[in-house]
């Protein structure tokens, strides 16, 4: 049974959507915000994911409409990549409908800390390369085994998913961390609108909670992608993982003991 919201739940939900649009969008990983929130209010494991994803999806579309707009991300070139995030979705969020739910409780915690301390002691490997990469070797396979392992976490789990791909992309590319950036957000709003239709159909959405966030997180990500192209993202890392860190120990000293 899902729980009743008070007026100050619904507030700290909506102002955290708002600020998980703006960091998903300048470094990635804003579901390291809301996975938590929402699992405090008292929603179920599962319905949290499934929920999460519903908001997500308002936020990575905005940004990644935006970087597109900004010729940041060329879906063409890109194509194998978001092919193979979608299939990658969809089988995760399958997965996940099959974990036992105080599995997840126990679990959802401690990963989201790891991936918070993991994007934290990440060291920055973007380049200065302003192109696409040439049609080097192995291309299409590196974007489909990137598509499909990042998409198939974002099924599964999803937060510090944006924070992986622009990593990953950073590293198997050589591009720069715009380039990075516009490939994370536009792969995250495939994997998220994949694997909310696969949340859906499975029950796992609370609609009006899932909308309500989505549109702060939209305007949040709206902010933040702007930010993005014109400051970067170091300024926000540093106190966005602290904040998650302090999240996750109190969810799992919840869950835990």
């Amino acid at each position: 049974m899902e729980p009743m919201l008070d007026a100050t739940m619904w507030v700290t939900i909506l102002s955290v959507g708002f600020i998980a649009g703006f960091i998903d969008a300048v470094a990635g990983g804003g579901g390291m915000l809301t996975v938590p929130t929402l699992l405090a209010s008292g929603l179920p494991p599962h319905v949290t994911l499934g929920t999460n994803k519903l908001a997500s999806t308002f936020g990575s579309s905005i940004a990644s409409y935006t970087f597109y707009r900004k010729k940041l991300f060329s879906p063409s070139f890109w194509r194998y990549a978001l092919i193979y995030t979608a299939i990658g979705s969809i089988l995760g969020t399958v997965i996940v409908s099959y974990i036992d739910t105080e599995l997840l409780e126990k679990g959802l915690p401690i990963l989201i800390m790891a991936t918070a301390i993991y994007t934290l002691l990440a060291k920055n490997v973007a380049t200065d390369n302003v192109d696409l990469p040439s049609n080097m070797a192995w291309l299409k396979t590196k974007q489909a085994i990137q598509g499909i392992v990042l998409g198939l976490y974002d099924g599964v789990a999803g937060p510090g998913t944006g924070a992986f791909w622009v990593t990953s992309s950073s590293i198997l590319y050589k591009v720069n961390l715009l380039l990075s950036s516009g490939l994370a957000r536009s792969c995250n709003f495939v994997s998220n609108i994949c694997s909310l239709v696969t949340f859906i159909y499975l029950g796992h959405v609370n609609i009006l909670l899932g909308l309500s966030m989505g549109i702060f997180l939209m305007l949040g990500a709206w902010v933040g992608a702007h930010s993005a192209i014109k400051f970067g993202s170091k300024f926000i890392r540093p106190v966005f993982t602290l904040v998650v860190v302090i999240l996750s120990l109190n969810l799992a000293y919840n869950a835990w003991f």
